[in-house]
């Protein structure tokens, strides 16, 4: 028999599969450039979407693990903010719950913003690679779906395993926090004008194809494999696939860290990880062609992840002087909030914005692998 955790996971599981054959299946039955109206109404969706659980985890989370008892309760919250909290054994059990869910409700909706924020980063890099490798925009779609749907399976392996370590060696924490800092610090301190580009020939990735597969250095349409001289091979496009799911691989080292900083509830940190990524897709086309208005965002992210790593490294003395979970979100907006502001009030010069726009056209010319 199933235990309400695995029912619920499983349920869920199944809702994010829906929506993805929804999307791709009854929306998108074509490979097609997606207009900035389709962007805006998915971004609603998922953005809606991620707001309605927050409300369900508001007035019915405790069906997730179903405490039945006191320490039962107690025993789903992180040590640091136990006595943060208005949970006792002389309360009603009703009230007990009541403030559970609020708890974790609130670790949902911070985890959320934080993997939500760090994703700006990630279409920055996406964009770029989409870019380098010449590929046309009505393929974006098909590459991005593929990438969440493996995105959500590197998520799930890398949520688990790292909580399961944290509960086992707690000083793994600060471990994450001292990389967090290091991560937010080197972000912070990188030059504006380092060169960003990406040598399609020298890319581990397509080194590594090349060298162990059957590789078709050109695209075949919206295929990822090919027959020639009746041996399948890779096209560009698989190769571009890869790429993306690398790239995904490498920033779930920042992120996965960062929402293990706010919730070391395994379900609650996927569920926020897989909002964000989800989300991913319908940002990616929203701000494909404004990113570089938002310039200092990237220092906004810095300092983001300082504040996580230092939130990690600091819990004791955060909890001594009553620092609330609810209290990252205050600021977290109020990061994100001060480096939009910032990038439109002092927006870049022409000819920087000219040199960093990462705009891809549909009628480039694809570039061989």
């Amino acid at each position: 028999m199933f235990s309400s955790e695995a029912l619920f996971f499983s349920s869920f599981l199944v809702f994010i599969l829906i929506m993805l054959a929804l999307d791709l299946g009854v929306f998108s039955k074509s490979s097609h450039v997606i207009s900035f109206k389709e962007a805006i109404i998915w971004s609603i969706v998922w953005v809606s979407l991620a707001l309605a659980f927050f409300v369900f985890l508001r007035y019915e989370g405790h069906l997730i693990h179903n405490p039945q008892t006191y320490d039962e309760i107690v025993k789903r919250i992180d040590t640091e903010d136990k006595e943060l909290l208005k949970i006792s054994p002389d309360r009603p059990h009703e009230e007990n719950l009541q403030e559970y869910r609020n708890y974790i409700s609130v670790e949902f909706l911070t985890a959320y913003l934080i993997e939500y924020s760090l994703s700006a980063d990630n279409i920055f890099v996406i964009i770029l690679i989409f870019a380098s490798f010449g590929l046309r925009e009505e393929y974006f779609k098909k590459v991005l779906f593929w990438g969440v749907l493996g995105a959500i399976i590197m998520r799930f392996i890398f949520i688990f395993l790292g909580i399961e370590l944290v509960q086992r060696f707690h000083f793994i924490l600060y471990i994450f926090g001292a990389f967090l800092v290091y991560q937010g610090i080197k972000i912070f301190l990188e030059k504006e004008d380092e060169d960003e580009s990406i040598d399609t020939q020298k890319h581990p990735i397509v080194r590594f194809a090349s060298k162990y597969f059957s590789v078709y250095p050109h695209y075949e349409h919206d295929k990822f494999f090919v027959k020639k001289d009746g041996k399948k091979m890779m096209t560009t496009l698989f190769i571009v696939l890869l790429i993306v799911e690398f790239t995904d691989l490498i920033f779930a080292v920042d992120s996965v860290p960062a929402v293990l900083g706010i919730t070391h509830d395994q379900p609650i940190a996927y569920f926020s990880n897989i909002f964000a990524i989800m989300g991913l897709r319908s940002m990616f086309f929203l701000l494909s062609n404004i990113m570089h208005l938002f310039h200092y965002l990237k220092y906004g992210l810095g300092v983001l992840l300082t504040f996580i790593g230092a939130k990690m490294l600091l819990e004791s003395p955060l909890k001594s002087i009553g620092f609330k979970p609810s209290y990252s979100i205050y600021v977290i907006l109020a990061i994100l909030t001060t480096s939009i502001v910032l990038s439109l009030i002092f927006p870049k010069k022409e000819d920087e914005e000219e040199i960093n726009k990462p705009i891809v056209s549909d009628d480039k010319k694809p570039s061989d692998v």
